[in-house]
């Protein structure tokens, strides 16, 4: 029997939903990531648009695609992701958790998956599953659960968490190309902290003085980055990619551990 690959973990700053159809920095980015990478046996996506108020996992055998978003073009409605589930996994997945997980089938592929994995991987042949977002926990939960399912990466699963470590569209300037000094100071103590793996101050943000303040006012395209800190290990290569702001306070900074 083949050894199984180990996969890598790996945070994308999925930004604007229309990066999932158009050509540019972002989304080729996403390509050539994939292209560095072995291919995954299934993965597990935790996506800031999945937030509910207690930790859930699809157990779809076809998870539909949702499209949770308004006001775009009609063709990024026509974007179908129709890859298979993992139902087995899912069952796996929730008795690695040690705090209350329910499987749920209420939701499924949302834009903060779809959006990458179809760039990623165009074809949908890769089963995926979602795990969703408590908003009633602490920091440090997120990160701890994390951890538990890190062994999942023996398996040949691919954790990838989708969100933005910058994110308050309350603040964002349509058109501008680069971001606010305050967006820039935030993402570079995030990246800094990343790099020198002292994760608690990523746990503990509020460390970033000033800029934490505005980086986000609801943390849920924050979170899914702990997610995936937890899942690292101390020995893996960290590769840093699409690292750049726009909109102003839209952060698309990227990293990949491996």
């Amino acid at each position: 029997m083949p050894e199984m690959k180990k996969m890598p973990v790996l945070f994308v700053g999925h930004g604007n939903p229309m990066n999932a159809i158009e050509d540019n920095e972002y989304s080729r980015g996403w390509i050539e990531i994939a292209r560095k990478i072995p291919k995954p046996e299934a993965i597990l996506s935790i996506s800031a648009h999945w937030y509910t108020k207690v930790t859930k996992v699809s157990d779809a055998a076809k998870p539909e695609t949702v499209y949770d978003i308004y006001g775009f073009p009609d063709e990024l409605y026509q974007v179908a992701y129709n890859a298979p589930g993992a139902p087995e996994l899912a069952r796996q997945l929730k008795g690695m958790i040690s705090s209350e997980v329910e499987l749920d089938n209420s939701w499924g592929i949302d834009h903060g998956t779809w959006s990458v994995l179809r760039r990623m991987y165009p074809e949908a042949d890769i089963p995926v599953l979602q795990l969703s977002v408590d908003s009633l926990t602490s920091f440090d939960a997120h990160f701890r659960i994390g951890r538990e399912i890190s062994s999942l990466r023996e398996k040949g699963v691919l954790i990838m968490g989708s969100g933005n470590i910058v994110h308050n569209l309350s603040m964002a300037k349509w058109g501008m190309d680069s971001g606010f000094q305050w967006a820039d100071e935030f993402d570079a103590f995030i990246r800094d902290r990343i790099k020198a793996r002292k994760f608690e101050d990523v746990i503990n943000y509020g460390n970033a003085g000033k800029s934490s303040e505005m980086a986000f006012f609801t943390p849920e395209h924050y979170y899914p980055l702990l997610y995936v800190l937890g899942a690292s290990r101390y020995d893996d290569r960290i590769t840093i990619f699409n690292e750049s702001r726009t909109m102003g306070s839209i952060s698309m900074t990227s990293y990949l551990f491996e």
